[in-house]
């Protein structure tokens, strides 16, 4: 195998990896001082698309986790700027909150129920029968449909929660159409994050939680990976998937040293 180049940029997650149920996992702010101080390129990734960077940016300093909001890519963003590529100044109707209709509009996307060019889904805190209604019947008149994740779960304190990728199962059943995914695992939410910072794939390292988001993003954006065991994918789970992250840890404080 060929040695890889040393590491000059790093993509990490957010949940399991530096936070754990609104609580900072120990080695993470040691982390993030240690990524400012090098001066060297990073962001933290999340798939939820509930959240502004702005938000995020506060609710981590809150945890005492000093995170610049340029520095915080979310799938919203990352949705964005897909749309953006392929249809500038486009419209869309959505289902999502503040994270995804805000990203839309800063590219100046007209929001709409009127023959939208997209139907865009995301995370939202009330799933409307309605709002899932009037998607369906968009789609069938020739909307395109583009989902910010497959997460088909999420985490609360009550336990699992309904989220983007289980949503869209019930209006692909509806409608024949599956929707384009442009969040982990799909390698574009790397690439797309990678150019915000000037940063290339070989000299890149991705930090995640799990090995079919995380770890097949990153590793599908041909980028140097690391498993931390402090979320979803436990150590006995991994020789279950048919690739391996390039390095398994027990959490994030064991990657200070390497930044």
């Amino acid at each position: 195998m060929a040695e890889r180049k040393p590491i000059e940029s790093w993509l990490t997650d957010m949940d399991g990896v530096l936070i754990h149920e609104g609580v900072p996992i120990p080695g993470a702010d040691a982390f993030i001082k240690k990524l400012r101080e090098s001066g060297k390129p990073f962001l933290v990734l999340t798939n939820n698309s509930i959240y502004t960077a702005r938000d995020l940016h506060a609710r981590l300093r809150r945890m005492g986790l000093e995170v610049p909001v340029e520095n915080i890519w979310t799938s919203a963003l990352a949705t964005a700027q897909f749309l953006d590529d392929q249809r500038p100044d486009g419209s869309a109707y959505v289902i999502g909150e503040a994270g995804l209709t805000t990203a839309l509009h800063d590219i100046g996307y007209v929001l709409t129920d009127h023959d939208p060019d997209y139907v865009v889904l995301g995370e939202t805190r009330t799933y409307s029968f309605e709002a899932m209604t009037k998607a369906v019947r968009l789609i069938n008149d020739g909307a395109r449909f583009i989902a910010t994740n497959p997460d088909e779960t999420g985490p609360s304190a009550e336990g699992a929660l309904p989220a983007t990728g289980a949503v869209a199962a019930l209006i692909t059943k509806a409608t024949g159409k599956k929707p384009y995914f442009a969040g982990k695992p799909n390698p574009l939410m790397m690439r797309t994050g990678l150019n915000t910072i000037g940063a290339h794939s070989e000299t890149s390292a991705m930090i995640g939680d799990r090995m079919d988001t995380d770890v097949l993003a990153g590793l599908e954006a041909g980028m140097e990976t690391f498993l931390v065991l402090t979320g979803l994918t436990g150590r006995a789970e991994i020789e279950k998937y048919p690739y391996r992250p390039s390095t398994v840890v027990d959490s994030i404080a064991d990657l200070v040293d390497r930044v």
